[in-house]
């Protein structure tokens, strides 16, 4: 069973701004010859890095909701200009929606492993067609 990473979107609004994010990432790259390639930059790496690749995601808390995962392709250790360790996240640009979870704030990321993962949502279900204001307004009030 592949292992996942849980992080905060820390800025994110909705799924949708972290699309946005996304797109425009991936525009600038694309207008300066660089890679086409989304990634996530963190400070520390994963001791666990081949459990999180072998089929893996990356999933984003925002808003308080664990609310949508990538999936991790790759994790790149480095050393920074500063002289400071980090890593990238190698992440496919989809963003595909999961069951919302209510989480709270913590720094840096989590493991999750795949059976405390919560699960996809299909295209055509209810809470993808809601806008995502109003669903978790309806939740709050313990309408959905």
């Amino acid at each position: 069973m592949p292992l996942h990473l849980l992080k905060l979107c820390v800025g994110a609004e909705s799924v949708q701004d972290l699309e946005e994010w996304i797109a425009q990432d991936l525009a600038a790259k694309a207008a300066r010859g660089a890679p086409a390639e989304q990634f996530h930059t963190t400070r520390m790496v994963p001791n666990r890095a081949a459990e999180i690749v072998d089929g893996g995601s990356l999933y984003w808390v925002i808003k308080g909701e664990v609310a949508c995962r990538q999936r991790l392709t790759a994790i790149r250790p480095f050393v920074a200009t500063d002289g400071i360790r980090r890593c990238h996240l190698v992440l496919e640009p989809v963003v595909q929606r999961v069951q919302p979870r209510p989480h709270r704030p913590f720094q840096g990321w989590r493991y999750l492993t795949a059976a405390d993962a919560p699960a996809d949502l299909s295209e055509g279900s209810a809470d993808v067609a809601l806008p995502e204001t109003l669903r978790r307004e309806l939740r709050s009030l313990g309408l959905l």
